[in-house]
């Protein structure tokens, strides 16, 4: 799958860029209405179709991975702007904020209303949890713009996961101190999901309200202020779960807490993949150099990049936080993974096929000196003794 120009004998200012995958993008709306699928599918056949979400993920999407390829192809900077411009791409966006709560409010109704077997109401509490947690990837997108609608939308989808804090972390923690030890939000070399899990979600939320408060501080601001965007962010989810508890009752509190808990963990899995035991160097004045495309695992794979807008190029948007999705590229240096998102959160669940397919990755990324890596501290002696020259 290629991108082209209209006309490429025509000057650059009057030339149009045509977008062939410009149509798909909207392939990512069909995310929220999984819940929706799951329903009808279990209705007219098996139970397993309430976990419809897990199997989307975990078998649906990187079957599609395998066969449908991966994109190399880049926009040509002079196509940017006019990439940028275009509203087709924003509304994408903004359109999966009502779908994600429309299918939200739906699955809590049911639960409630519906005679569902404890199991079944677990697989769609997970179903729901995964249109959460791809919200967090649309959230993601969003925050990183300027427009007030933009992040005011960021905000709402992340209500839904209880992760508001993520709109202050990810922005102002994660982006500055990203491929060091610093930072809750990147793996290291040697340390399973299992450990990073509670290292990310503890580290975060303190990295967060450290952040928000010192900000408060400088603006000579309480941290109780209304313009506190922890605040304000974790409001929307109590507004959200209150009215639904409201709505339905008590009894939908377990329903909720399930899919908010598995929304996060997806959004964590992704963050344990994307930067894996990556490391910025740091420079002779102590700080550490600028980051590179070098500092994030890139995967070019058509049908997860579809869904999850382009955050897979993750090499290209630390290195360019603003640059819009459609318009993210690849480049050569950047180091890859052997598959997209969707497969590589499988391994991860797994420590020991993990590390069998990503551990050498990341010494040859380094050229055999392991010692430029991000080392998990209790595991240092073992990965030195088995990886040093």
């Amino acid at each position: 799958m290629t991108t082209v120009a209209s006309d490429l004998r025509a000057p650059e200012t009057t030339r149009r860029y045509r977008d062939r995958k410009k149509p798909l993008w909207a392939l990512g709306l069909v995310v929220p209405l999984l819940p929706f699928g799951a329903a009808a599918w279990a209705d007219g056949g098996s139970s397993l179709w309430w976990f419809l979400g897990p199997i989307w993920i975990l078998v649906f999407m990187p079957i599609l991975d395998t066969l449908i390829g991966r994109d190399r192809t880049n926009p040509p900077e002079w196509a940017v702007p006019q990439l940028e411009a275009d509203r087709w791409y924003r509304i994408i966006n903004w359109l999966y904020v009502p779908l994600q709560f429309w299918g939200l409010v739906w699955a809590a109704h049911l639960v409630t209303t519906s005679d569902l077997a404890w199991y079944a109401e677990v697989g769609l509490a997970m179903t729901v949890g995964t249109v959460g947690g791809i919200g967090i990837a649309t959230a993601h997108e969003l925050g990183h713009k300027r427009g007030k609608l933009e992040r005011r939308l960021s905000k709402l989808s992340l209500a839904q996961t209880l992760y508001g804090h993520f709109y202050v972390e990810h922005n102002r923690g994660h982006h500055a101190r990203v491929s060091t030890p610093e930072d809750p939000a990147s793996s290291r070399l040697g340390e399973t999901f299992w450990e990073f899990l509670p290292r990310t979600v503890v580290g975060s939320l303190r990295s967060a309200w450290k952040l928000e408060t010192a900000r408060l501080a400088r603006n000579s601001l309480p941290w109780w202020s209304p313009r506190n965007d922890i605040l304000n962010a974790w409001a929307l989810s109590l507004v959200l779960f209150a009215g639904l508890v409201a709505a339905f009752g008590i009894g939908v509190l377990p329903f909720l807490m399930i899919q908010a808990i598995f929304g996060f963990t997806l959004l964590e899995v992704v963050n344990y993949v994307e930067h894996y035991g990556l490391a910025r160097q740091k420079l002779a004045n102590g700080r550490y150099e600028r980051c590179q495309p070098t500092h994030s695992w890139n995967s070019n794979n058509i049908a997860s990049n579809l869904v999850l807008y382009h955050l897979e190029r993750h090499s290209d948007h630390h290195a360019n936080p603003t640059r819009r999705y459609q318009s993210l590229r690849d480049f050569d240096d950047a180091p890859q993974l052997p598959s997209g998102y969707a497969l590589m959160i499988t391994l991860a669940l797994i420590p020991p096929l993990w590390r069998r397919v990503m551990d050498h990755r990341v010494i040859e990324h380094y050229e055999g000196d392991v010692t430029r890596a991000n080392i998990h501290p209790r595991a240092r002696q073992k990965v030195l003794a088995r990886y040093a020259v």
